[in-house]
């Protein structure tokens, strides 16, 4: 393991210049620098597994995948490889903007395994996404009547929050809190597509998606938005969205 000493940061913009950005055929931009440690052909699977439909709002967006990502300088700075000094400072992911492009930087190196890589590349594509677009109607009508309906849960704690605070009203007011119920769409949707993207790339298991301490989403819920979701945004070629309630054997 490399000495963090003998580690050059590089600046974020210094990194963008160096490396050549490829064209998914999907028509997500993205790049691939230092020691990775992903091989291209998986690669090209994670990013591939973005929808086609997603790529007009997020044209102006780059996904670097680095080693590391620093911004404990103010700057942003790029390990071209791992050290555990290094691994401390270093963040999930960081955003730069390069003119009219907007780059992210994922550190590939703070996760263990593909699952954990493949939920941070997506629910950064998600938020861009919403950024960009905004959340369907027909997403906002059915998150808000599953939470009309008390439906547990829900699949992150942003959303938790920010559905229970519109549903409690303002301080002193009654009544939906309509700024926190924008908020609680936006983080949503971003969570449900996210997911769905997620299920496109990665076999993984339901209960994989809890982070902190809430409620799950419950199951029949959070298929009735990725259902949706897919509709929304079909599968590219070579992917498939399906929704297993019982593993086999």
């Amino acid at each position: 393991m490399a000495n963090s000493a003998q580690i050059e940061l590089w600046p974020a913009e210094k990194v963008a210049t160096q490396v050549e950005i490829q064209t998914a055929p999907n028509g997500i931009h993205f790049a691939s620098w230092g020691e990775t440690r992903i091989p291209e052909a998986d690669l090209e699977r994670l990013v591939g597994a973005a929808p086609a439909t997603l790529s007009a709002a997020l044209n102006q967006r780059a996904y670097y995948f680095v080693p590391l990502a620093i911004g404990d300088t103010g700057e942003t700075l790029v390990a071209p490889s791992y050290s555990v000094e290094l691994g401390d400072r270093a963040v999930c992911h960081r955003n730069m903007g390069f003119g009219q492009t907007e780059g992210v930087f994922l550190s590939t190196r703070l996760v263990d395994d593909r699952f954990g890589l493949a939920f941070e590349f997506f629910i950064n594509v998600a938020h861009n996404f919403v950024e960009a677009a905004g959340v369907p109607d027909s997403f906002s009508a059915l998150a808000w009547s599953q939470a009309e309906a008390q439906v547990r849960g829900e699949t992150s704690q942003d959303a938790w929050e920010t559905r229970r605070r519109a549903q409690e009203g303002r301080a002193g007011q009654k009544g939906i809190d309509e700024r926190a119920r924008s908020t609680y769409f936006e983080s949503a949707f971003s969570d449900a597509l996210a997911v769905y993207m997620l299920s496109l790339a990665v076999d993984f298991d339901y209960h994989d998606l809890r982070e902190r301490e809430y409620p799950l989403l419950a199951a029949n819920a959070l298929a009735e938005r990725l259902r949706l979701v897919s509709g929304l945004f079909p599968a590219n070629p070579g992917y498939e969205f399906q929704i297993l309630y019982r593993r086999k054997g």
